[in-house]
């Protein structure tokens, strides 16, 4: 008869339940991973597939027991880093819907706004169309393998251990506040400049043919400079996303 004792199944066990936890947290606030098209059940055994893949190559990791002192500590260190993983690549996307507010501000189109489901609050059309574009650009620059490639080289940076709040500060993912913004801007600025030659444009006919009605004719005007800026734009997308995923997969691949 097998006898089994417990230190055993927790160094069989302990290198493998602790990447699941990461990795299932990572697909729970990560774009993509975490839409509602994405079953639960398909998460899970995702998940935990990675881990078990990942086992091999993550050496020299602690083994924790899971019902001694130190497991919780573990669990909410996990799941910390997992949900900080997702959020940082969550605020790429953001940094792009950001530019597109900022466009459908100066175009007027932001009446034209619609709930967002993946956010759930209000969003503008020309938001939601980046917000598009931004998620096929993730898929084709292989950015869920990156996700992959930043949990399991956060073992390295953040080694399982119940210092949470050691390892979220030395994150300081406050930093990248400042890329969104920054970000944002850049991508809109040729936009913003386009459509703020038309606005001068359309305030120096209004002064010297005061009876044309400006309303009539801005709209229409803004408008379609707006399209033609991002049609012409929207091919250069691809090089702010990429820097700030990079930035956003240093986080955690290095401290």
């Amino acid at each position: 008869m097998i006898a089994l004792t417990e230190s055993q199944i927790v160094a069989w066990l302990s290198p493998l339940i602790w990447p699941f936890l990461r990795v299932l947290a990572v697909f729970t606030s990560a774009p993509i991973f975490s839409s509602r098209a994405f079953p639960l059940r398909a998460r899970v055994g995702l998940a935990l597939l990675i881990a078990i893949a990942a086992e091999p190559s993550l050496t020299g990791q602690p083994v924790i027991s899971m019902t001694g002192p130190d497991a919780l500590g573990a669990v909410f260190q996990q799941v910390g880093i997992g949900l900080a993983i997702g959020f940082t690549v969550r605020l790429v996307f953001a940094s792009v819907e950001l530019a597109g507010e900022v466009v459908g501000f100066q175009m007027g189109l932001n009446f034209a706004s619609f709930f967002n489901p993946s956010l759930n609050t209000q969003s503008s059309a020309v938001a939601a169309f980046f917000g598009q574009m931004s998620t096929f650009l993730f898929v084709v620059m292989n950015g869920h393998l990156m996700i992959l490639m930043a949990v399991i080289k956060s073992f390295e940076a953040f080694p399982v251990d119940q210092n949470f709040l050691v390892a979220l500060s030395s994150l300081k993912l406050y930093n990248l506040g400042a890329d969104l913004f920054a970000t944002g801007l850049w991508i809109a600025l040729p936009m913003i400049g386009m459509l703020m030659f038309v606005n001068l444009g359309l305030g120096i006919v209004s002064r010297v043919a005061p009876q044309m009605n400006i309303y009539a004719i801005g709209f229409p005007i803004t408008l379609t400079v707006g399209l033609m800026g991002i049609a012409v734009t929207l091919p250069m997308l691809d090089q702010p996303m990429m820097t700030l995923m990079e930035r956003a997969i240093d986080l955690f691949a290095r401290r």
